[in-house]
């Protein structure tokens, strides 16, 4: 007698032209959001007040999704321009979380390159855009952007 993981193996195996299909219809599809946690030399952060968050967490790190293809670290570099007008340099990965609604969250460390020159910011989505110390933290900002704000010194 076979054993039922032996099968499934061979069946499996039979599968190869299809694996590729059968693993993305039978997964959950998940979109990937990506946050920048900029920062600047004597270490402030940007944060921007965004218009469509919801009401008492509009100030956090500028975000986006990551495009079909696009490595998070550019999406980083592309939504903080895209948002400000702004350029920044990638940094390592922070955190990821999980949980929400078929998203994962990647939260990037980032550097402001040329502090606010340039700032020109995109109206549809963000209202305003500031330097802010760690002792002057707007009230109004998601829980996790301000862990971040404050765990992520230097």
């Amino acid at each position: 007698m076979k054993s039922a993981s032996g099968v499934k193996a061979r069946l499996w195996r039979a599968a190869r032209p299809l694996q590729w299909r059968l693993v993305w219809l039978s997964n959950a599809k998940f979109v990937c959001g990506v946050t920048g946690v900029v920062r600047t030399e004597d270490g402030q952060v940007l944060l921007l007040r965004h218009r469509i968050w919801p009401p008492g967490q509009q100030w956090g790190f500028p975000s986006g999704y990551a495009l079909s293809g696009e490595t998070h670290e550019r999406t980083v570099s592309r939504e903080v321009f895209e948002e400000t007008g702004l350029t920044v340099t990638v940094g390592q990965l922070l955190r990821v979380r999980t949980g929400f609604r078929r998203r994962v969250e990647f939260y990037y460390a980032a550097a402001l390159a040329g502090g606010l020159d340039g700032l020109a910011l995109e109206a549809a989505e963000i209202l305003e855009a500031r330097l802010f110390t760690l002792e002057d933290l707007p009230r109004e900002m998601p829980p996790v952007h301000r862990e971040l704000a404050l765990a992520t010194i230097g």
